[in-house]
């Protein structure tokens, strides 16, 4: 397997791989470790207006569609959102997908509807973005007062590379066995995440810590912040 130093690359070069292997109904990882629990902090009810972050082929983009949300969806790679739109055709008319950069506040911030969000989530997306500041900014800039933006992640704790917890670093590694070539990673501390959410004026109000069935290490964390 052949490493691609440039996020966009990869993802756009794994954009089929992915498609394929999640399919309609997203991998058991998804659907046993970390669905359950972004639902359950989630708590959509019908007719809320919700941002995915780095939505991939849709899964959980049609997902939130099914609880009665309406969706703005976007991720980095346009080849997955094209995929996106194909696979989740019945769901057009309340899913609305887009290419954005989660690094760039002008374009996350052009995603704005007519009223702000009820809601976000990103699902499994925090450690493959290279700057999670703008996305913070934008998030809490364009939701509602009382909403809640919920994201699941590695656990920084048991997933960081080269023994040095603290420092923040830019890895490559393999999400899915097989695909075509290595992503980038981004690790950072618990404390780093969680002061950038404060930065902005979040508060946490939820936290689960998921590990593998019958293991007693976490192997994913997934967080609710709320806007005050």
């Amino acid at each position: 397997m052949s490493k691609i130093d440039n996020g966009l690359t990869a993802w756009e070069t794994n954009a089929t791989f992915w498609d394929e292997r999640m399919g309609d109904d997203s991998n058991d990882f998804h659907r046993n470790l970390v669905r359950p629990y972004t639902e359950e902090l989630l708590d959509i009810c019908q007719g809320e207006l919700v941002l995915d972050i780095a939505c991939g082929n849709g899964n959980f983009s049609e997902r939130l569609a099914e609880c009665g949300a309406k969706v703005v969806a976007f991720d980095y790679s346009a080849k997955m959102i094209e995929l996106a739109k194909k696979r989740r055709a019945d769901v057009l008319d309340r899913v609305n997908f887009y290419v954005c950069d989660a690094t760039n506040y002008d374009e996350l911030l052009a995603l704005g509807q007519d009223k702000l969000f009820d809601k976000a989530v990103a699902n499994m997306a925090i450690m493959d973005i290279s700057d999670i500041n703008p996305l913070f900014k934008a998030v809490h800039l364009m939701m509602r007062t009382g909403g809640s933006f919920v994201f699941a992640t590695h656990h920084p704790c048991f997933t960081y590379p080269n023994n040095n917890y603290f420092t923040s670093q830019i890895y490559q590694g393999e999400a899915i066995a097989g695909q075509p070539v290595l992503q980038n990673y981004y690790h950072r501390s618990i404390q780093e995440i969680l002061n950038t959410a404060f930065l902005y004026n979040f508060v946490l109000s939820g936290f689960y810590e998921v590990p593998f069935p019958g293991q007693e290490i976490p192997i994913i964390m997934i967080v609710r912040l709320d806007k005050k």
